[in-house]
């Protein structure tokens, strides 16, 4: 029911808590234009490995049951604590459903997950490896699956301030590592695409001076989605071997064809400073073909 619910609330009005803001985090999905079937494909896989990895939601249970002295009390009292009551159900129904909750990205064909409890990060590469493993398709619209660990304002001295402490996990010394930064933009034409990249592989550096950039088979790939003026950051692991953590394609993919065609990874590498678009246009163009 929650599922359901949560796709016909896909496209609401926006509203405080609602809509993509600086200081969430989640998971930014993208879709091949039917957002609230993307929504509740989300729901689904998010729920199903959610609960493998972090148990079943629970409810705060708050409730006070009426006792035997209870139910001696005048009506007033006894009205006034079943409203009590059922204020707390609510309460902690809204509480269980926090786990994932779909909020306004501002961006077609985007979705974004706010999550809480959980990291993104663990459960988006578990979700991939489980998928690039078993080779079993588990969505239709979903196509690209992106955990975004923090957010700030899109303007550069916010960015640089941010990531100065955002960075530190992976890449402050004595942790460092091999890297890459992929950038893509929506909705927002104040940025430069450049200086963007240049400003942060700078800080990932000035962590430690070990950090290195390789676009053939890095470690950890930043990811930096900036949508109207939120900028969505992660670090995340196996991008290549995961299809750019594209849904679609890391089930056709195969472990041991990644592993022994590295001129393929390289190939791969060699575009991931330009945009994304073109997997989510050809699914768009598949997507117009099956609707005729």
């Amino acid at each position: 029911g929650h599922f359901a619910a949560g796709a016909g609330r896909a496209k609401r009005p926006r509203g405080a808590g609602r809509q993509l803001e600086a200081g969430m985090r989640g998971i930014l999905i993208t879709c091949n234009m039917n957002e609230r079937k993307c929504v509740g494909e989300a729901y689904s896989l998010l729920g199903e490995y959610g609960d493998l990895l972090y148990g079943p939601e629970q409810f705060s249970d708050h409730e006070e049951r009426l006792s035997g002295s209870d139910r001696e009390e005048d009506e007033d009292d006894v009205e006034a604590a079943l409203k009590k009551e059922v204020g707390q159900i609510r309460a902690s129904t809204e509480q269980k459903l926090r786990r994932f909750q779909s909020v306004e990205s501002g961006a077609n064909n985007v979705v974004f997950i706010r999550t809480q409890g959980i990291e993104p990060e663990n459960l988006v590469h578990h979700i991939l490896k489980d998928m690039h493993t078993t080779k079993k398709k588990k969505t239709r619209v979903i196509l690209r699956m992106l955990p975004i660990s923090g957010t700030c304002k899109a303007f550069m001295e916010d960015m640089k301030k941010y990531t100065e402490t955002f960075f530190e996990p992976w890449f402050k010394a004595p942790n460092k590592g091999t890297f890459q930064i992929v950038y893509k933009a929506r909705n927002n034409s104040h940025m430069s695409r450049e200086e963007v990249i240049k400003e942060l592989a700078g800080i990932v550096g000035s962590l430690n001076p070990e950090n290195k950039v390789d676009l053939n088979n890095p470690q950890y790939t930043v990811v930096v989605e900036i949508i109207k003026t939120v900028c969505c950051l992660s670090v995340v692991r196996d991008y290549v071997l995961f299809r750019k953590y594209n849904l679609q394609e890391v089930v056709k993919s195969s472990k041991e064809d990644a592993q022994q065609n590295p001129a393929s990874l390289t190939e791969q590498n060699s575009e991931v400073v330009k945009a994304e678009t073109g997997e989510e246009e050809k699914s768009s163009k598949e997507v117009k073909e099956e609707n005729k």
